[in-house]
């Protein structure tokens, strides 16, 4: 079909409010905890409930898509997470934010198992991994902007110089929690959405036979594969790494460096997700000349010298060494998904959906943190990191890719 750089565009702005909406936990979670006088487990509860989400929506995601279609899923969707947002906005409370980052969690996964198909027929499937990359290079840069809207919020409410937009949210949120004002953004932008989608034109959406979400059977099926499980674990850990490395930066620098949450601590979120854009430029280009595996192998081993340094350095080092985990691990995503998806012949689609549910590492790991946190401290807490991440650098060493990434041969072979 006719490429639709509408859509496209659509698409990719989507991806960027996926990623606005997801990774503004971790700079509040100093806040939370002030707040609501939370133990590191329980306000670790808050990104278990967000991303167990992934586990329990992605695959009746997929099935919802084959029935009702893109459009209509992705409408339910933002209204889904809109809900979540304006339920904490109005009752700010922390078993309500559990029940609210479950709704907003339950959007987004609908959201990411609708847009990829719909990304490849929009774009033309020549150019999906074009637009594909692109894509991830807007969800890093919410994911940069996000703590700054934080900080910049919390910072200017209730001051002389606010604007209107401003005064509006000073006057409906709690003196005390100026950083609510954050779930009113989010309800607008999710408001937004549902109506830019609603007027949308939207492509009939035509699935290769192995895109298809396959029957139950086809689950029990690929299960039962070996390859199929060390690779969901792939993606659980990625996921729960990066999450348990996310959630716990702000947290970390105040505890052991007396850093201010609101400022610094923000601003280093805010570049850990600015490097993994970074990082994302220099991966594509590598695995232009390099096997992905030696490529995962190498910016894993580099991401464990920087934990290391962050976890055991200064402050003035850990203010480096957490963006530059950003960096290393933006490759891993992408790598872990390719090596998987080529590694089994068939069932592409329900091995996706598979893969997805993996995100629910993002709920797991970083309660495993929070809780040896409180037992141990958070830097012997964030030790667990270093299993999950050490699992992922192995995957390099044992996946056995049916097709390998293709390479630039450089000089020619006689």
């Amino acid at each position: 079909m006719k490429r639709n750089y509408y859509l496209v565009g659509l698409i990719v702005l989507i991806f960027f409010v996926i990623s606005f909406l997801t990774n503004i936990i971790g700079p509040l979670v100093p806040q939370i905890i002030e707040d609501f006088d939370l133990s590191l487990t329980l306000v670790a509860i808050l990104p278990f409930a967000f991303f167990i989400a992934y586990g329990v929506m992605s695959i009746p995601s997929g099935i919802l898509i084959e029935r009702f279609e893109e459009k209509k899923v992705m409408i339910a969707a933002f209204l889904v997470a809109f809900s979540g947002a304006l339920l904490f906005a109005l009752f700010p409370q922390y078993l309500v934010a559990v029940v609210s980052l479950f709704l907003i969690g339950s959007g987004m996964a609908m959201l990411q198992v609708a847009i990829n198909p719909l990304l490849r027929v929009s774009g033309g499937e020549e150019n999906f991994a074009f637009n594909s990359v692109m894509a991830q290079l807007f969800f890093g840069l919410a994911s940069f902007i996000s703590p700054l809207v934080y900080s910049y919020l919390v910072l200017n409410i209730g001051t002389e110089d606010m604007g209107a937009l401003l005064s509006l949210l000073t006057n409906i949120v709690p003196e005390s929690l100026p950083w609510v004002s954050l779930y009113w953004l989010f309800a607008f932008v999710c408001l937004v959405m549902v109506v830019v989608i609603g007027v949308s034109n939207f492509p009939e959406v035509e699935k290769k036979e192995d895109e298809l979400i396959g029957a139950f059977e086809t689950h029990l099926e690929l299960l039962k594969n070996k390859k199929v499980i060390l690779f969901f674990f792939g993606i659980f850990a990625y996921v729960g790494a990066e999450q348990g490395v996310a959630n716990w930066i702000s947290e970390f620098l105040s505890t052991y460096h007396g850093y201010d949450p609101q400022t610094t601590g923000a601003s280093v979120v805010s570049w850990f997700w600015g490097m993994m854009t970074a990082g994302t430029m220099l991966g594509l280009f590598l695995l232009k000349i390099m096997d992905s595996k030696k490529v995962l192998i190498l910016f894993t081993s580099a991401v464990l010298i920087s934990l290391t340094l962050s976890l055991f350095g200064s402050g003035e080092v850990a203010l480096i060494a957490f963006p530059a985990i950003g960096f290393f691990i933006a490759v891993m995503w992408p790598i872990i998904f390719s090596l998987a998806l080529n590694s089994v012949a068939e069932h592409h689609g329900t091995f996706s959906g598979i893969l997805v549910t993996g995100i629910a590492g993002g709920a797991i790991v970083p309660l495993i943190v929070g809780s040896l946190g409180d037992l141990f401290g958070l830097r012997i807490g964030m030790l667990f990191l270093y299993i999950s991440f050490g699992y992922i650098l192995s995957i390099g060493f044992w996946a056995k890719p049916l097709i390998s990434n293709k390479t630039i041969e450089f000089g020619s072979k006689e």
